[in-house]
This record gives structure tokens, sequence and C-alpha cells, in this order.
């Protein structure tokens, strides 16, 4: 982010230049305004996470974990859950194991199966973490309560569309 806020919105300036000079805006001008505040979101959680030890990725497998019943998923639960491709949730894995936040136990009735188990370290880091993420809203500040919903209402809309998920 910069230092000094503009003096102008840049995005509403482009869009004017692109609708003056190649056509409609709408989508441009809509796509660049969620990958600019995409950037401001990361960097936030970033900054709220490294204190941590944690990505927002290695977070997301701990909450993960924690909304589990038995404190523990299969690898590939956890991959299908956190919409990530095998190699990414090992790599997660390896890191969070690693820090001895989770471990790595035999499934009970399938042998092929390994689960990742939450470890009381894990409990402790994931809810100093939450702590830290939620103080600064996730980075998403200047909308109430109503407008956070209406705007995961409309890009739920957009995962949809493009077959993120169906219901």
């Amino acid at each position: 982010m910069t230092s000094q806020p503009l003096p102008f919105d840049p995005i509403a300036r482009a869009a004017e230049l692109w609708e003056k000079r190649i056509g409609p805006s709408t989508s441009m001008a809509a796509v660049t305004s969620v990958m600019r505040v995409q950037q401001i979101i990361q960097s936030a959680v970033d900054t709220a996470l490294k204190p941590h030890g944690l990505t927002f990725a290695r977070f997301e497998a701990l909450v993960l974990l924690t909304f589990s019943r038995a404190g523990s998923l299969p690898m590939r639960v956890m991959g299908e859950r956190l919409q990530l491709h095998p190699t990414s949730v090992t790599n997660i894995v390896d890191r969070l194991e690693a820090d001895g936040l989770v471990r790595r136990t035999p499934h009970p009735t399938d042998r092929r199966t390994t689960l990742v188990e939450i470890t009381e370290a894990g409990h402790a880091r994931r809810e100093a973490a939450t702590e830290a993420v939620t103080s600064v809203e996730f980075g998403l500040r200047g909308l109430t309560d109503r407008q956070t919903e209406q705007l995961t209402e409309l890009l739920a809309k957009v995962r949809r569309a493009v077959g993120d998920f169906t219901d």
C-alpha cells in the first residue's frame, strides 16, 4: 500500500479511459477492484499471521481441522475442502507438522489413508492467530456487516457460475 492515499481513484480513472478508448468498462473496473482489494486483504492477513508463524493456507488448515468433529481429517478431504492440489496439502501439512501443530496418524480402518490431527499446540496457535486476523477484520474494512454479507453473496454467484461449487 502507498504511504499517501492518491487524490483520485485510479481504477475509476482507468475505467473512464477504457470506456473512451476500448469499450464497456464495467467488468474491467470490477475485476481490477477485486484484484486490488485482494492485495489489501492479503497484506493485512499476512501481517496479522506472521507473528504466529502462519500463512493463510496453514491457518485455514488449522481452522478446518478445528471444525472437524474429531479434530482430524484425511489429507484427501483436506485438499477437497481447501480446494487445493494434493501436493499443496502435503506441503502445508509438512510445515504444520514440523512446527508441532499437527500430526499424521494412520487411519484406523483404511491403511491407505493418512489422517492429519491438530495438536494442543495447534489449537493454541489457531486461537491466537484467529484473534489476530479478526482484530483487523481480515483486512476487509469500510463495510457494514450487511454489506460484507452482500459482497460474500455476490462473489458466491461468480464462484458458482464458474463451477467452483454447486448447491
